[in-house]
């Protein structure tokens, strides 16, 4: 858990080196931008990144920045606007030493929608998923036959919470450009709090439920944190299935809503 912390620090780090540094013009050429998902409150990213470089790719709102890793054997990923509508600056970043990054392309971009909760539906780089996905098919499974998103809600918290263990190997070996495999973490029954988060983001989504993966401080463990929102009966509750199924273990009783005083969001994906 430890090293996921470093990893969000780093990433605060190379925001503030670009906003403070100098930047080379804006290329003109936008053809790496796609908008065709904007209804849905996310856009593609086709970049095509040399294998010498560290890129990446920043999108802005109102001074307030999300930074993502463009891979090389990722061409083309989707990302969310997930601040609400309004103009959002989106950029590619070129890393040019240590932490210092310059802009390769800059585009703006326009979000205009009658439902901003629809962003949370979608599939993006931390919480990507597809209809022949073996979580997404899992997830059908789970809740074949039940009509009520709670019910839904509980039938696939459970089986996460019963099932996926925490693995702390990977905890303490985790890459700074680490993103979660759903499949992985369902074949493996293994993830850290950033693996459950995005499991159950990907499963409730699937299932047409608005689900949040959300990074932050909690006052239920010691380090940087990852857990969910999800939107019931129209409002967003805080459910965190890491803890549970730690809890679990020790045979505490446990609450599918947790208190939101008790947690503190710094991102929402």
């Amino acid at each position: 858990m430890k090293k996921f912390y470093l990893m969000l620090i780093t990433l605060f780090v190379i925001v503030t080196s670009v906003q403070t540094g100098t930047a080379q013009a804006a290329n003109a050429d936008s053809s790496w931008l796609n908008v065709g998902q904007l209804d849905q409150g996310v856009i593609g990213v086709s970049y095509d990144v040399p294998k010498d470089k560290k890129m990446k790719l920043m999108i802005t709102k109102d001074n307030n920045s999300y930074t993502y890793n463009l891979y090389t054997s990722k061409p083309t990923e989707t990302f969310p606007l997930q601040q609400g509508n309004g103009s959002y600056k989106v950029s590619v970043l070129e890393n040019t030493t240590g932490n210092k990054y310059k802009v390769l392309s800059s585009e703006t971009v326009s979000l205009s929608m009658s439902n901003v909760n629809a962003v949370y539906l979608s599939s993006v780089q931390n919480v990507k998923w597809s209809s022949s996905d073996k979580s997404v098919q899992k997830a059908a499974q789970l809740t074949k036959g039940l009509t009520t998103d709670a019910d839904k809600v509980k039938a696939i918290y459970n089986y996460i919470v019963a099932n996926v263990k925490y693995d702390y190997s990977l905890a303490n070996s985790v890459s700074t450009d680490y993103i979660p495999n759903n499949d992985n973490t369902l074949a493996t029954n293994k993830g850290i709090c950033y693996d459950y988060a995005s499991l159950f983001a990907t499963m409730l989504r699937s299932e047409g439920i608005p689900t949040k993966l959300v990074m932050g401080n909690t006052s239920y463990v010691t380090s940087y944190h990852a857990w969910n929102e999800v939107f019931l009966n129209g409002k967003w509750v805080t459910i965190d299935t890491t803890v549970d199924a730690g809890l679990g273990k020790k045979t505490a009783s446990t609450e599918l809503i947790k208190s939101a005083s008790k947690y503190t969001a710094a991102k929402f994906y």
